[in-house]
């Protein structure tokens, strides 16, 4: 499942799979336990695939911040909790992402990208790469 499908909804925890939209809003799924919730238009919601993380150079989608994870875990689930304090959040996403920007990007931000990481992981999301880009530019080189 792609994170364009996988959606964070302000004053519910945890992140939420699309089911289906309705006039009013959208029907989504918890993560943590399955629970359905319906979401109206008024919510603020994010989509995974929308959201970005602040460097000193440029914003870095979060797939490619979950995939740089990926990468420093060897495919597991973080070495850290999202729970721990807040410097060793820090020195931990300064490990994943040396250039990110510590003014902009806050200990909260980085525990729920770690907490998000966790989850996804759990729920069988491993994918973090766009195949449907990545099929475009293959048959683009192609032609």
């Amino acid at each position: 499942m792609a994170l364009d499908k996988i959606l964070s909804i302000a004053g519910k925890p945890g992140l939420f799979k699309l089911l289906t939209q309705t006039r009013t809003g959208f029907v989504g799924e918890s993560l943590i336990d399955g629970k359905r919730v319906s979401v109206g238009l008024r919510n603020n919601v994010s989509v995974l695939s929308e959201i970005a993380i602040y460097t000193l150079e440029e914003e870095i989608p979060l797939k490619d911040v979950f995939q740089k994870i990926k990468e420093k875990e060897g495919g597991k689930k973080t070495s850290i909790s999202h729970k721990a304090e807040k410097i060793q959040l820090e020195e931990y996403f300064f490990e994943v992402l040396p250039n990110y920007d510590e003014d902009r990007v806050y200990a909260s931000d980085i525990k729920k990208i770690v907490q998000w990481y966790n989850l996804l992981w759990d729920n069988n999301i491993k994918d973090f790469s766009d195949s449907e880009e990545d099929e475009e530019v293959v048959s683009a080189e192609e032609e």
